[in-house]
């Protein structure tokens, strides 16, 4: 049967641009995110890369593999993960994102964190984007900060607290309430003067697993056609679980939905192994 939210279906291939500190970026081909924890306590990769060093070694891989985009993480967002203030995600970040931006000028940066202040720290660092796992919810200032930034905001759905981001709720139709979600909040950063927004449905926060793999068979059905769409499904337990295997051991089956979404539009993929990633993106193209 066929969800309600494919009424909104928008047939026509879309071509986006954001604009990063000046940078146009064109998004008429997929865009791979590394992902670079800086946290002792992720979920797969906690504590490989949480100094100065190891960081810039490792940004160096995920350019060098195939990413346009390296997203800084001082915090893990895991189940039962420690909760840091933003002084402690500032502390933990350190010189680092200047230290790649020098290192490889090149490169696109977007700050993974829900605090105003830990991206007014990352703004006067460097960063090119911001991305918030919490939509504005989970601090106030937030909005207000990304449009004095003027840079391009990801706005994930989540549930509307940090205690209850991974609670599991079973929705009647989750495309329908993500779609909400987006219509409402695109709305208030619209209205702030924020017009650089990424969609990020939120794969791996309070959904079942049902839940979100309806998401992945109607991706093409997610913001309207308004907005480019980031997904970031790499290591999540709604493929891992299910199949009784690590997060580690699910390359195969990951880069087979990589492609799903890419053939539904989506323009960002964020993910730990790039080299992999970046091979479907170039499957999905040579396809086109």
């Amino acid at each position: 049967m066929l969800s309600n939210a494919q009424t909104i279906k928008h047939s026509d291939p879309q071509t986006f641009s954001i604009n990063c500190n000046g940078r146009l970026i064109q998004l008429d081909t997929p865009k791979i995110m590394g992902i670079l924890n800086l946290t002792p306590d992720s979920f797969s990769d906690g504590g490989k890369f949480n100094d100065e060093k190891l960081a810039l070694k490792h940004t160096e891989k995920l350019l060098k593999d195939g990413a346009e985009i390296i997203d800084i993480g001082p915090q893990s967002t895991r189940p039962n993960a420690e909760f840091l203030n933003s002084e402690e995600e500032i502390s933990r970040i350190g010189k680092i994102i200047s230290q790649i931006k020098k290192e490889f000028p090149e490169s696109l940066i977007s700050l993974d964190t829900f605090y105003a202040e830990t991206v007014k720290f990352g703004f006067d660092e460097g960063i090119d984007m911001i991305n918030d796992i919490s939509g504005g919810q989970y601090d106030e200032k937030m909005f207000d900060v990304a449009a004095e930034t003027g840079l391009p905001y990801i706005l994930m759905h989540i549930n509307p607290s940090y205690e209850t981001m991974h609670d599991k709720i079973r929705f009647e139709d989750i495309t329908l309430e993500v779609n909400r979600y987006f219509s409402e909040k695109t709305n208030e950063l619209l209205q702030k003067g924020i017009k650089d927004i990424i969609l990020d449905p939120g794969f791996g926060f309070g959904k079942t697993v049902e839940d979100q793999m309806k998401m992945i068979n109607e991706v093409e059905y997610l913001g309207f056609g308004k907005f480019p769409l980031l997904i970031g499904i790499s290591r999540k337990s709604f493929i891992y679980k299910p199949l009784g295997k690590s997060p580690l051991d699910i390359n195969e089956e990951t880069q087979k939905l990589h492609l799903k979404v890419l053939e539904q539009g989506a323009k960002i993929l964020r993910v730990h192994d790039v080299a992999e990633a970046k091979e479907t993106v170039n499957q999905f193209l040579r396809k086109k």
